[in-house]
């Protein structure tokens, strides 16, 4: 069967994904069907995302400059993610004291994904420093959106890369746990943690990814990079104003 799917278009059937799971959160009952569909719909952004931060660090002409512009995203992100998730900003003034909500979008995990594949491949660092400093890592990623999963579906794509099998095999396995962890935390446990199942649906359009880069040039580059603020920015304002 002919993979056709390129990295543009899956970037952004990932944007469209999470346009419906935001629209969702902000204006829609969880609890409903279509709550939950929308929710499942969702989940497919963040693996695919994930998958392209694993492609990018092989692809990028600079690894570091690839760092320090997914680090720029996320501290440019933070804002429009807090006002998004609680209405409000995220360093606040409350009873006379400054306030910090510390947790962090998904862009912050994945750059904490990306460092992790350097530090993993980098030939520079003594193997016994890579274990700490990954360690150091998967803490970082619980202040972050997904947690240490993302992270870990990063380095799955990476090191199974050009198996999709065993990719999907591993990735499977890893979402299985998360499932069952966010359904052991969670107070609304089946509601709030099947529909994370869904994750396992971006399996179906990046097994038809094609390997290329696919039409959109520079804005197929930039624009995820806009976009993904810039939504969460406007749905905040509606949230809150209307």
């Amino acid at each position: 069967m002919k993979k056709s799917l390129s990295a543009n278009f899956l970037k952004f059937i990932a944007a469209a994904a999470m346009l419906i799971d935001h629209i969702a959160w902000c204006f829609v009952d969880e609890y409903s069907v279509l709550g939950q569909i929308m929710h499942i719909i969702g989940r497919m952004t963040a693996p695919i995302m994930c998958y392209f931060i694993a492609e990018g660090f092989r692809y990028t002409k600079s690894r570091g400059k690839y760092l320090l512009r997914l680090g720029i995203f996320a501290a440019i992100s933070w804002f429009p993610f807090i006002f998004m998730e609680y209405g409000t900003f995220p360093i606040y003034f409350l009873n006379g004291r400054i306030g910090v909500i510390y947790y962090q979008s998904v862009i912050f995990t994945l750059f904490l994904g990306l460092l992790a594949l350097i530090v993993i491949h980098s030939e520079r660092l003594h193997n016994m420093l890579k274990a700490p400093i990954l360690i150091i890592i998967f803490a970082l990623s619980f202040f972050g959106d997904w947690l240490i999963f993302a992270v870990l579906w990063i380095i799955i794509f990476d090191a199974f890369r050009g198996n999709f099998r065993k990719q999907a095999a591993y990735f499977t396995i890893v979402s299985a746990f998360m499932v069952i962890i966010l359904w052991l935390l969670s107070a609304e446990a089946i509601t709030h943690s099947l529909f994370q199942c869904g994750v396992l649906l971006a399996l179906v359009p990046l097994y038809f990814y094609s390997g290329e880069r696919g039409r959109g040039g520079r804005f197929g580059k930039w624009f995820f990079y806009i976009f993904y603020p810039a939504h969460m920015l406007i749905l905040g304002i509606i949230n809150v104003f209307i």
